[in-house]
């Protein structure tokens, strides 16, 4: 099966895609393109999907780096392959031929672009990195290689919708404490529950930190089960394990 590759029009002509789980090497639970190292999937498998993806993207396989995500707000800068993978939750560069990649299960991969400035970044924005800050520290490094915010363009890929996406209390007291404002991001759900609009958050802070453009492409990863790898619906079915999706974009 051939790889499947959202794409977004305010990116072009950049080479870059949100990759869905199709075409991949992986079976079981993690069926199609898992590109997670993190997972209990066989590495040689993971491997083989993760050069599928380079392939698609023009690079080598050791062109096409990523992170060790650890939901924080930090920030790389990359000039080429990396021996080994820093804890960070985002990557920024001004290298031709390097393809910054990020990899979700729900959370929100952001894609970064000023085309101009020749500057690109990739972003892991969980509910907790973008609390703190990560799409705004993105924006920060993007700028110190060059780029201007007001030509940026970033790009939300698939994500956990508002509908699937049900908290406690405590969450939202996290956010209210951030800013009270933050609970329009929030609908009622059942008894003290609450359904929160990540996307929506991540889109609010892109415009508040005066990005060029935003907007999402308005996939939910929970309720695609045939495109998406989802953390939560791996939990509510009780399953031992689940795949990582890969975002990626090269200059």
């Amino acid at each position: 099966m051939t790889l499947e590759i959202i794409t977004a029009d305010s990116l072009a002509p950049l080479r870059h895609g949100f990759f869905t789980r199709r075409g991949g090497a992986s079976s079981g639970v993690f069926s199609g393109l898992n590109c997670g190292p993190g997972s209990s999937d066989l590495s040689e498998i993971v491997s083989i999907n993760r050069a599928r993806v380079a392939e698609a993207l023009e690079v080598s396989p050791d062109h096409l780096v990523t992170v060790h995500q650890v939901h924080s707000a930090d920030v790389v800068t990359i000039d080429g392959p990396l021996s080994e993978r820093p804890r960070a939750d985002a990557l920024v560069t001004a290298t031709p031929g390097v393809a910054l990649a990020v990899l979700t299960a729900d959370c929100q991969p952001v894609l970064f672009a000023d085309p101009q400035a020749g500057v690109i970044g990739a972003a892991h924005a969980g509910w907790r990195g973008a609390l703190d800050g990560v799409l705004e520290a993105t924006l920060d490094a993007m700028e110190a290689l060059g780029a201007a915010r007001e030509n940026i363009t970033a790009v939300i890929g698939p994500s956990i919708s508002q509908r699937a996406y049900e908290v406690g209390p405590e969450f939202l007291d996290d956010f209210i404490a951030e800013d009270p404002a933050n609970s329009r991001f929030f609908a009622n759900g059942e008894g003290d529950r609450y359904m929160f609009d990540l996307p929506a958050y991540g889109l609010h802070r892109l415009r508040r930190a005066g990005v060029g453009q935003a907007e999402w492409t308005r996939h939910c990863t929970y309720s695609d089960p045939a495109r998406f790898f989802s953390y939560r619906r791996t939990t509510h079915a009780r399953e031992a394990d689940y795949g990582r999706m890969i975002s990626a974009i090269r200059l």
